[in-house]
């Protein structure tokens, strides 16, 4: 993979692996702040089981998502489950998952993305980066920024992150799918500079925004020590015991 993420510099990293097979089908996720995974069983386009697993995730309250996204799926059928709903009550990245699995169900491959989003150039929020997507080893999208907002390519220039619903929905829909990644991970990748500490509340933060920060569990709710990993750093990758699906 020519100028991969690996090569990149300093940065956000992010991999998302889709596998599909008979009767079930698994999306897995690993960034600086969560490893995730979701598995989808179905018959018949009708979703019978939803298994998940949070091997990281960084506020105490997060695991209690694994059964709301059971709750939220199971019953649906795959052709329905994007519009679900209910995705703020959810954790937002199963939730995130369960659509990736329930889009390829139907797949006979598996599909890998690898995203970085680098750090700004002069270490404020507001300077220049650059995000880039790969799926399979191919570069789909390579975006300069100023901060939140596009400068280039041409398409997408002047439009900020919360802006590219239009240019999303002019894409085919293997497209909008890696365009739909690659602009909620250059969001979270915003977040790299900011300081979390360990034991800070989850009420600390707006509530409502996913399951965690539900005013029901926000209070009980605490960062995880440990929580934040910097997967751009020499001899870390994100999947690293995957990476081979990356190549």
């Amino acid at each position: 993979m020519a100028n991969s993420a690996a090569t990149l510099g300093p940065g956000y990293r992010r991999r998302i692996l889709i596998e599909p097979a008979s009767g079930r089908v698994s999306a897995e996720l690993e960034d600086d702040y969560h490893r995730m995974v979701v598995t989808l069983f179905h018959a018949d386009g009708v979703v019978t089981g939803v298994e998940s697993e949070m091997k990281r995730s960084p506020w105490t309250g997060c695991p209690g998502a694994m059964d709301r996204i059971r709750d939220t799926f199971t019953g649906v059928t795959l052709t329905q489950a994007a519009r679900r709903g209910e995705k703020n009550t959810n954790c937002t990245h199963l939730y995130d998952l369960a659509l990736f699995a329930a889009g390829h169900a139907a797949g006979t491959a598996p599909v890998a993305y690898e995203i970085h989003a680098s750090d700004t150039d002069d270490g404020t929020r507001e300077g220049a980066r650059t995000a880039r997507l790969w799926r399979d080893g191919v570069l789909l999208f390579d975006w300069h920024l100023s901060g939140m907002t596009l400068t280039a390519p041409s398409e997408v220039a002047g439009l900020t992150l919360f802006e590219l619903g239009g240019f999303v929905a002019s894409l085919d829909p293997a497209m909008a799918e890696a365009a739909r990644i690659l602009r909620w991970a250059t969001i979270v990748g915003h977040g790299r500079g900011m300081d979390i500490p360990a034991g800070l509340p989850a009420t600390s933060f707006a509530n409502g925004s996913c399951y965690n920060f539900q005013p029901e569990r926000a209070d009980a709710s605490q960062r995880r020590a440990g929580a934040d990993v910097d997967l751009s750093a020499e001899g870390r990758e994100p999947m690293a015991d995957r990476s081979a699906a990356f190549t």
